[in-house]
């Protein structure tokens, strides 16, 4: 039985925004659980609360982009490409697994980052905030890293 490439190359590009999405929503749900009991008692400190919370939301976008550059530009060559068995569509798929994961776990840590940030944005009358957001930075280099490196492997493999 042969294996479409085609669907095997979209489904690696549907669990990049699946880790993404899973990841962000983790991370937002953590950080946002510090939100509120920081907002429990300094009401004032909404501004820094939202900063530090929506910082988790970007690894859905580089999931996003991973989805689009292989239904845009993948998907089209692989179509045009003769293939025995779907290895090209599992190369693809393999490639999108790299971006889920990345996307995933960088972006529930950077909720735990934020949300250690949040915690103490009290105790420091806000000061805390450009370091948290310095060191939840960190974290999102792993995600930009996922990112890049799919689209890396893509290119080497000649498909992007």
């Amino acid at each position: 039985m042969l294996v479409d490439p085609i669907s095997l190359a979209t489904l690696g590009g549907a669990i990049a925004l699946i880790g993404g999405l899973l990841g962000s929503s983790i991370g937002l749900g953590i950080a946002g659980s510090a939100g509120a009991a920081t907002l429990g008692e300094e009401p004032g400190q909404l501004r820094n609360v939202i900063v530090l919370v929506s910082l988790p939301m970007t690894q859905t976008f580089y999931g996003l982009i991973v989805l689009i550059l292989i239904l845009t530009r993948v998907v089209p060559n692989l179509a045009a490409m003769p293939d025995a068995g779907g290895s090209n569509g599992f190369a693809v798929l393999a490639c999108g697994l790299i971006a889920g994961f990345a996307e995933l776990f960088s972006a529930i840590y950077q909720g735990n980052v934020c949300a250690s940030g949040i915690s103490l944005l009290p105790k420091t009358k806000g000061k805390i905030l450009t370091n948290a957001m310095m060191l939840a930075v960190f974290v999102e280099l792993l995600g930009v890293l996922g990112l890049v490196f799919t689209i890396m492997a893509l290119n080497m493999l000649g498909l992007f």
